[in-house]
């Protein structure tokens, strides 16, 4: 049995540079395949054959839990570990949907590296405390209410949310003063609040446009 295929991709290139010089130290771990952004690391992919990549997931046209996705399409065998600064939770859960078996941080130490690479290698995931967190956080939170306003309520609560008065909607969407009147204060009562204001406040806290 040889030693585990390794492709990296970063587009950084002191990233991947660096990443390169630790993998020589292994000798059960080669680098066949450096890529510098996701097309050039699906096209690797497809002629290297790696059997694990370590994929970063901030890049430009191509992100990393896209390039992770067609990745698991193209060559379903390779295993993805993300290797990441970030330790947002949109990013762990987009990148672990995606196929990733593994999310980690890229302050941790050579041999965890190591370690994490071979376990991928053998099917076990390894996640960062931090990307563990982050997902838990995720699944113990509340779900964001939507409050059952319609499109037309959603585009009249943004104006609001802006500072516009009823005339200034209505000359905005080109309707009159009391269909907006009407839709403002269906918007209040469907968000159980009194006012404009309390409107807004709930508007933004909750993310609703």
């Amino acid at each position: 049995m040889g030693p585990i295929r390794v492709m990296i991709v970063d587009d950084h290139a002191v990233v991947r540079s660096g990443l390169a010089a630790f993998l020589l130290v292994y000798d059960d771990l080669e680098l066949v395949a450096e890529a510098g952004s996701g097309v050039e690391a699906l096209q690797l992919c497809q002629e290297k054959r790696p059997h694990v990549v370590l994929m970063d997931l901030v890049m430009p046209e191509m992100d990393g839990a896209a390039t992770t996705r067609a990745i698991k399409q193209n060559c379903p065998n390779v295993q993805v570990v993300a290797l990441t600064s970030f330790r947002e939770e949109e990013l762990v859960q987009g990148v672990l949907q995606a196929g990733a078996i593994g999310y980690l941080l890229k302050n941790i130490s050579a041999d965890e590296l190591a370690d994490a690479i071979r376990a991928a290698h053998t099917g076990r995931p390894t996640l960062a405390p931090e990307a563990t967190q982050a997902l838990i956080q995720a699944t113990t939170r509340p779900p964001t209410p939507h409050f059952d306003l319609t499109p037309r309520e959603l585009e009249v609560l943004a104006l609001v949310v802006q500072g516009l008065n009823n005339g200034e909607i209505a000359d905005k969407l080109v309707v009159s003063q009391s269909t907006i009147k009407f839709h403002v204060s269906s918007i209040l009562s469907k968000l159980g609040v009194g006012s404009r204001t309390e409107a807004t406040a709930l508007a933004v806290q909750h993310h609703l446009v």
